[in-house]
């Protein structure tokens, strides 16, 4: 996506924005809070870019992979604004492959309330529309992750399920058009409880049940010969199934539950050696959570917060040698999601509204962060300052005013491939749409 692009859709400010009527919102704007251009990628209401760790940009940076209302997956050229739809609905995408740069999904080859015959993973490439079948999977088994060379998918399942069962049919989520269900739960004043509070309640009793049910099991299937392989199982809610980018064998998964409760970072190799857990706690409430891969693979940065509620951090684990780095930010910075751009030198957040776990009172913006080291006082280092924590400050930028988000929708905030702009979703003007924003900020009035 090139600034020249970018020229042609006429400017208008954000209150503009918010009197139009919803079947013709603005295309571009400069948000006057801010001074950055914000250009709307989608024009389907109900368009939603990727989950912040899935990788959605094809392999050359020419496409961004969004899915639509539907459940069908289209493509955005960030060079035009062209759309074109890509995979009819209803699938699950997965994520963008590293090495062909093909879209990987899935689809369920049984209607709900039949009995399962399993999914099928497929990939289609985003520039041809061609789609070929990956693998079918075998009956009560999902995969979310596909490794570095495209050899291997990853799943979860529950051990001893029934998996010959019909499916049961769900109702839709209470807040199916911001893409979760709605928490709603009643505190032991009798007063009802925050959004964000019940979900940690409703998280708590799915971890309690989990833990007291059958095991679950991570799982690898071969892309070429659909083979299952056992990777590790234990009695923990295993979510977040994430391959590194670069290192083919190298699993991170998460324990799911209310962060506080759990210890929730971890590696494991594919053949199930090297269990690793990346965060140990120190003090009571300590959280992290939010896990994802630097674009080299050689960084796991996460959302670290001593105690929870109190003071934040962005915490990196350097892979191979262990070092760690923390970086602070502000209430008002903490963001439901970071992400790191592919060269490393700058950090974004979707922030966050007052009922999350900042209790930001102005936290609802997107953010630009460029981190800063925490300098030895006249160059005097203390004698075992390398198996130290190196500390480090966010020097913060508001790119977005995201005041009239509904932050039951999570921005889910990534960078373009040409490290320009910071892509998101929102609901800011109404319906959901897929947004881009530039990083340097705009010379118009």
């Amino acid at each position: 996506m090139s600034p020249a692009s970018l020229l042609r859709p006429p400017l208008v400010t954000i209150a503009a924005a918010l009197l139009a009527p919803a079947a013709d919102l603005p295309t571009e704007w400069i948000d006057a809070d801010t001074g950055h251009r914000v250009v709307r990628l989608s024009r389907e209401d109900g368009t939603q870019s990727l989950y912040f760790h899935q990788n959605a940009y094809s392999a050359d940076g020419k496409y961004l992979i969004v899915t639509t209302r539907g459940g069908g997956i289209s493509t955005i050229n960030l060079a035009t604004r062209e759309i074109k739809a890509l995979v009819p609905g209803p699938v699950s995408v997965l994520v963008t492959g590293h090495k062909t740069g093909d879209v990987y999904y899935t689809k369920r080859q049984s209607p709900p309330g039949s009995t399962p015959a399993g999914a099928t993973v497929y990939a289609a490439n985003p520039a041809t529309g061609a789609t070929r079948e990956v693998v079918q999977l075998p009956p009560g088994r999902f995969v979310s992750s596909l490794n570095a060379d495209e050899t291997l998918l990853l799943g979860s399942y529950v051990d001893g399920a029934d998996l010959t069962r019909p499916a049961p049919i769900r109702p839709p989520a209470g807040n199916s058009q911001f893409g979760q269900p709605n928490y709603e739960a009643t505190g032991p004043d009798g007063k009802p409880m925050t959004f964000a509070d019940a979900k940690d309640l409703r998280l708590h009793n799915s971890l309690m049940a989990i833990r007291a049910g059958a095991p679950r099991v991570l799982f690898t299937v071969n892309t070429k010969s659909g083979e299952l392989k056992e990777v590790f199982r234990e009695h923990e809610w295993l979510g977040h199934l994430q391959f590194s980018p670069t290192d083919p064998n190298l699993i991170m998964f998460c324990h799911e539950g209310t962060w506080h409760e759990v210890d929730r970072i971890w590696t494991i190799r594919t053949d199930g050696s090297g269990l690793r857990k990346i965060h140990a706690r120190t003090m009571n409430m300590e959280i992290a959570g939010h896990e994802f891969f630097s674009s080299d693979g050689k960084t796991i940065w996460y959302d670290l917060q001593t105690p929870r509620g109190q003071v934040f951090w962005l915490a990196g684990y350097d892979i191979a040698t262990g070092k760690r780095t923390w970086y602070h930010l502000e209430r008002n910075e903490w963001s439901v999601h970071f992400n790191v751009s592919a060269d490393g030198q700058l950090f974004a957040g979707d922030g966050g509204d007052s009922e999350m776990v900042a209790r930001a009172p102005d936290g609802k913006w997107i953010y630009l962060f460029r981190p800063q080291p925490v300098p030895d006082v006249a160059g005097i280092k203390t004698a075992n300052a390398e198996n130290l924590i190196t500390p480090g400050f966010f020097q913060s930028e508001r790119l977005v005013n995201l005041s009239r988000h509904d932050y039951r929708l999570e921005p889910n905030v990534t960078f373009s491939p040409d490290g320009k702009w910071i892509i998101f979703r929102s609901n800011m003007l109404g319906p959901v749409h897929v947004f881009a924003v530039e990083i340097a900020k705009s010379a118009a009035k």
